[in-house]
């Protein structure tokens, strides 16, 4: 947790390489913690459009993203 807290700090650094290195560190972080979710709530029986509601995105985003996987 101190890594993510960390590269939100440093998100917004006044030094745009600092700040734009951890932004991109945090979207890859974001998007494995999205896919852990899924493939949990997949795993305990939800619907396609269930996971969709719960990230405000359509069930067809949300199967084309993690569907194959």
């Amino acid at each position: 947790m101190t890594d993510a807290i960390d590269l939100a700090e440093r998100a917004g650094d006044r030094d745009p390489r600092v700040g734009l290195r951890a932004v991109s560190a945090l979207r890859r972080l974001l998007e494995q913690l999205e896919s852990v979710q899924v493939r949990s709530a997949r795993a305990q029986g939800w619907s396609w459009q269930e996971i969709a509601a719960e990230l405000g995105v359509s069930r067809q985003a949300v199967h084309k993203k993690h569907g194959r996987k």
